[in-house]
């Protein structure tokens, strides 16, 4: 099933560090339009489900700690290509290999903390996006 729609949430340490306009920014210039977009604060139960795949991770208890520490801004993101052209944007995990102009090169301060999410298939990008929004929330 391939798609023009991926996910992205910015994370809370973008949202506290003041680059929600600069991320955005970034999205925009690189040609995906916004379909969807909320401000908005992950519950703990919320933050559990969305990171489920990941519950065996040792790393599983700190991300939804992080991710339920302050607001968020997830969006649904369209164009041609949009997952994978997506995941080109944001860069590497670690901020430190990440390409220059990439998002997280520019707004993530580590691995943990880097900055956004970007969905990794199409499949993924749907189930996500219909996690944070509505039908009737998607334009």
């Amino acid at each position: 099933m391939i798609t023009n729609r991926t996910f992205t949430m910015i994370k809370p340490d973008a949202v506290e560090n003041g680059h929600i306009g600069g991320i955005l920014e970034k999205i925009t210039s690189a040609g995906f339009k916004i379909v969807a977009l909320k401000y908005t604060q992950l519950s703990k139960r919320d933050a559990q489900k969305f990171y489920a795949v990941h519950s065996e991770r040792p790393f599983y208890g700190e991300l939804v700690e992080f991710m339920t520490r302050g607001p968020i801004v997830a969006a649904i993101l369209e164009k041609e290509n949009a997952v994978e052209d997506f995941r080109v944007l944001i860069g590497a995990t670690n901020p430190a290999e990440a390409a220059e102009g990439t998002i997280r090169k520019l707004f993530a301060t580590s691995i943990g903390e880097n900055a956004v999410h970007g969905s990794d298939s199409d499949e993924n990008g749907g189930l996500e996006g219909a996690f944070h929004f509505s039908s009737r929330e998607i334009y």
